[in-house]
């Protein structure tokens, strides 16, 4: 669905993005997991084109790239920075983005209320956003990128600086949109995230992709098989080394 080669993307001698190959299927959920600073917020910004690359091409379903007004409608994104306006209510601020979509009247307002059952803010659609928690702003924020019902759409680091209660809402509602079979596109630096969430994985560091592959695979690889250690007392293995054996434990 989304297609990326040699991505690079340089500000003055600092290289931000260097060479990044990019294959995410249609119907999966692909995360970029990798620590602060790693070029995913900058990949995703060349992906869905509000940022010319240095080098390399994108394309979307097979229709180019996301520079085409036509190719950017099948894509949604959630900006890891909030793309909302404060002293606009809920529902205003899905219908403006809608309205940028071409969405008007019946079918407008219809995406609206799914977009607010989506984000579980249905009894908050009149209320400024300005007076919401930092996790309602974060599950709006995530609504608006889906308003336009779009094929492919692009999370950035959704959950940062969220509650508990909004984390779980969040997780839950990409989970939904994976059982419609949504392109998504998911970045985080937590792995418990991308393990929960995602099909298969990249593991981006300074720039570049390290490595792809799927979650089990990934920690096999590099992680290992988990190793469990328990200390007791020389009683207490006394009474189990018995238990397991018929015998008593030699010195």
């Amino acid at each position: 669905m989304i297609k990326a080669v040699g991505l690079r993307k340089a500000y003055g001698e600092r290289v931000a993005v260097d060479g990044v190959d990019l294959d995410l299927p249609a119907g999966r959920t692909f995360g970029l997991l990798g620590p602060n600073g790693a070029g995913k917020t900058t990949t995703i910004l060349m992906l869905v084109g509000a940022l010319a690359p240095d080098a390399g091409t994108v394309d979307v379903a097979g229709e180019g790239a996301p520079v085409k007004p036509a190719v950017r409608k099948k894509i949604g994104v959630a900006p890891q920075a909030l793309a909302i306006y404060p002293e606009l209510s809920a529902a205003e601020n899905l219908s403006f983005f809608g309205g940028l979509y071409g969405l008007a009247g019946r079918a407008l307002a219809e995406r609206v209320r799914w977009c607010l059952d989506f984000a579980g803010l249905a009894d908050r659609a009149k209320d400024r956003v300005a007076t919401f928690s930092g996790g309602m702003q974060r599950r709006l924020n995530m609504a608006c990128a889906l308003v336009h019902a779009p094929q492919v759409i692009l999370f950035d680091e959704p959950t940062v600086g969220v509650d508990p209660q909004s984390r779980n809402h969040i997780f839950d509602a990409i989970e939904a949109l994976k059982k419609e079979e949504r392109t998504i596109l998911y970045t985080t630096h937590y792995m418990e995230e991308a393990a929960r969430l995602c099909d298969r994985v990249a593991i981006m560091d300074r720039g570049k992709i390290l490595d792809v592959d799927s979650v089990d695979a990934l920690i096999e690889r590099h992680g290992g098989a988990p190793v469990t250690k328990t200390i007791v007392e020389r009683g207490d293995l006394e009474a189990v080394f018995l238990k397991l054996t018929g015998r008593k434990l030699r010195d």
